[in-house]
């Protein structure tokens, strides 16, 4: 089978006009990025407002193997889908990370013949909002430096700077630093940190503004550091909101391109799940109900991250209710959750594939929880056996769990008309969705009902710096904001090697931060860092391009 860049390159696109006449946009309401991209305007998103909302279809999944399990290639697919069986679809994505890119999961594009293009524009340099949020977020760096080597009229205590600089990069070198060397001119010396852009806190508050005037009030309520006196420090105290809102005017609007086969898509936002919050913006997920009878969007990694933080953040903060959650289920993972190594999940085995079925039935009872209709997509691989297909379709069945097989890496839209039809017909049933946890209740009540409710823990420990860190976001008046836990994606502990789903655990908090200007608490748990490292062998060393600028190797 051609590579996934060798079937991008060989789809005949649209020119990205064509793609908005679709949509009734019109061409010069436009702002194109070459013939293939473009950025939508508010003119647009304020012209469709009074338009009835389309049906939100969220894709979500099982823990997945380190390689991912094809929910954004079941995203695109079901996209393509929707439009054979007569549905007019926009599908509303996140933007891919050049970490992952050059490291080891790959980009963000879908796969096969579920992928929207131009491919190699999308996974590398985009319309760069990627660069815009690093350089708004180490522009706020700069200036915090800057304060305290211009005199450090506010007392910010170098020992107490909360705000990282960032890039989007895996780079593990960068995790810790020491900045300001080289005597009095070249600044305060004192311990630093990089993170990768997409676990920014500027990216989150990319995706959960709605205008310019939100965006600035959020990037102004950045908790950056504490003063000597304990008094907390925001961005608006350094008067650089305005300057960070202006290099992220451009990033705001949301980006407008196509699947192979023309499928409208905005990608738009892209943090991090097992970090972040997970979800593309809440600009682009709005202006997509706006224009198709259905959106269908994604959440990162497992329904115990992204799904649990697109339902209890993104749906609170932008008054959205999903119709359907899609959760996507792969042989090959529910295989590794029975502990058969990666290596060998291509190789049938039914006994192993029911012994890890006990993932997918969290994940089911999970998103159920929501009180919104599910459907499971089995994305099926060319080594599944008839026999593991059985076993699956068998367990659907028995717990009532409406399910299709879908083959859209393969087959593109073709592939998903099965799990098509059986989306609309979910999207008609009752719904009676409802948040997790009511964002009145203490901090710790949150975490605790997030941990046995979504994770299946038995309870909560917190370390003594985990405690003093709930103290003071509770004593800055922020207890009230919604928790975004940030855990491995391997597995519904906060432990990697605990697969299935893991009893007589408990989840231990390390740090809590609060993320102000995002509006959520920020949990750490397990070993997660918000600085990723690269691989042994990287997909950086597969990448090349050719003396007349023809890229291979990109996946």
């Amino acid at each position: 089978m051609l590579t996934d860049i060798e079937i991008a390159q060989g789809c005949q696109m649209q020119t990205i006009d064509q793609i908005a006449q679709k949509l009734g946009i019109r061409e010069e309401e436009l702002e194109p990025y070459g013939r293939y991209k473009a950025k939508i305007p508010d003119e647009v998103i304020e012209r469709f407002a009074n338009e009835p909302d389309g049906k939100l279809v969220l894709v979500t999944a099982i823990n997945p193997t380190p390689a991912g399990e094809g929910k954004t290639t079941t995203t695109v697919g079901l996209g393509q889908a929707m439009e054979k069986i007569g549905k007019k679809a926009v599908i509303a994505l996140r933007e891919p990370s050049l970490g992952p890119v050059f490291g080891i999961k790959g980009g963000a594009a879908g796969g096969g013949y579920a992928q929207v293009v131009p491919m190699e524009d999308i996974n590398l340099h985009f319309t760069g909002d990627m660069h815009a949020i690093t350089a708004a977020n180490n522009l706020l760096c700069a200036i915090i430096d800057n304060h305290m080597q211009q005199g450090n009229v506010l007392g910010i205590d170098p020992r107490r700077i909360l705000f990282k600089r960032c890039m989007d990069m895996n780079d593990r070198a960068l995790r810790n630093c020491i900045v300001g060397l080289g005597g009095k001119v070249n600044g305060v010396p004192r311990e630093d940190h990089f993170q990768i852009t997409v676990a920014s806190e500027i990216m989150a508050i990319l995706c959960l503004s709605t205008d310019l005037a939100d965006l600035k009030k959020r990037l102004g309520n950045i908790l950056v550091a504490y003063t000597y006196d304990n008094q907390p420090v925001y961005a608006r105290d350094l008067r650089v909101a305005g300057s960070m809102a202006a290099l992220l005017k451009d990033a705001l609007k949301p980006n407008l391109v196509q699947t192979l086969e023309n499928t409208p898509a905005l990608m738009h936002g892209g943090p991090f799940a097992n970090i972040a919050h997970g979800c593309n913006s809440i600009k682009a997920t709005k202006l997509a109900l706006k224009l198709g009878d259905y959106c269908i969007t994604e959440a990162g990694f497992g329904s115990d991250l992204g799904a649990e933080k697109f339902l209890d953040i993104k749906c609170r903060y932008g008054g959205l209710t999903p119709s359907c959650i899609v959760i996507v289920a792969t042989m090959r993972a529910l295989k590794y959750n029975a502990g058969v190594p990666k290596a060998d999940t291509g190789i049938p085995n039914p006994e192993a594939l029911q012994k890890g079925m006990v993932n997918l039935e969290a994940h089911v009872a999970n998103m159920k929880s929501y009180g919104v209709p599910v459907v499971v997509a089995i994305n099926r691989f060319l080594t599944d056996s008839d026999e593991e297909i059985a076993v699956l379709s068998d367990f659907c069945e028995k717990n009532g769990v409406e399910f299709a097989l879908s083959e859209v890496f393969a087959k593109g839209g073709e592939g998903g008309v099965a799990l098509a039809e059986k989306v609309v017909a979910a999207c008609e049933k009752e719904n009676h969705f409802h948040f997790l946890y009511d964002t009145a209740l203490p901090v710790k009540e949150k975490i605790e009902k997030i941990a046995k409710n979504i994770y299946g823990a038995d309870g909560v420990v917190y370390t003594p710096q985990s405690e003093k860190n709930i103290k003071e976001i509770e004593d800055l008046g922020f207890g009230n904001l919604p928790i975004c836990v940030a855990k491995t994606q391997y597995s519904l502990s906060d432990d990697p090697a605990k697969l299935g789903r893991p009893t007589g655990f408990t989840i231990t908090v390390k740090e809590a931060r609060v993320s102000a200007g995002a509006g959520f608490i920020v949990v750490l748990t397990g070993d997660i860092m918000t600085m990723p490292g690269l691989p042994k062998a990287p997909a950086a060393c597969k990448i090349d391009i050719s003396d007349d600028g023809h890229i291979s190797g990109l996946f």
